[in-house]
């Protein structure tokens, strides 16, 4: 187990990670998140508009860290982001789940994979004999050792960010820790 202080990423961004950006980037951004979660929901494109508008300055690291207890199929579309992951597709299943929170029911997933062009028997395979469960465990502990206790969750290189999560905010604190 890997002690460090509250606050702190406990697991270091690694090629493990799903990583949007360049990687000699200054800043990197770490989101623990939940697919089924309103607010990862919004903070979703808040992100996205923040890769727009800080260009090479942050790469994006996304982090599961599904809330069961209270989004019955937050694992499961955490799963569905993975299985598309192992076909090389995951930011573009990440970016669905978002944009159809709604839906994301087993029905809702391999119809997504469809659209996405996966191969729909393999994905829902690995669905079905949860193969990337282990993964995402791996992401709901690191988050539990880095002090996340609800979602979103934000880390600016490698310290949570406890201020607000709006585009203001974020981008303020990214340009910040680009200048130190």
């Amino acid at each position: 187990m890997i002690t460090t202080a509250m606050g702190e990423l406990s697991l270091p961004v690694s090629e493990r990670d799903h990583i949007r950006g360049t990687k000699n980037a200054p800043v990197t951004l770490v989101k623990y998140g939940d697919y089924e979660c309103p607010y990862c929901g919004r903070a979703h494109f808040i992100v996205k508009e923040l890769q727009q508008l800080t260009g090479d300055l942050m790469r994006f690291v996304y982090r599961h860290f599904p809330l069961t207890s209270v989004h019955p199929h937050a694992e499961q579309a955490a799963e569905a982001a993975e299985a598309a992951g192992a076909q090389g597709k995951f930011w573009e299943m990440h970016n669905h789940l978002f944009e159809h929170q709604q839906a994301l029911d087993r029905k809702h997933l391999i119809k997504y994979a469809a659209n996405l062009g996966l191969d729909v028997p393999r994905f829902s395979h690995e669905l079905a004999e949860h193969a990337h469960v282990a993964k995402i465990r791996e992401d709901l502990l690191s988050g539990i050792q880095s002090g996340v206790n609800g979602t979103p969750t934000f880390f600016i290189n490698g310290v949570r960010h406890d201020g607000s999560y709006d585009l203001r905010s974020l981008l303020a604190a990214i340009q910040n820790a680009a200048e130190s």
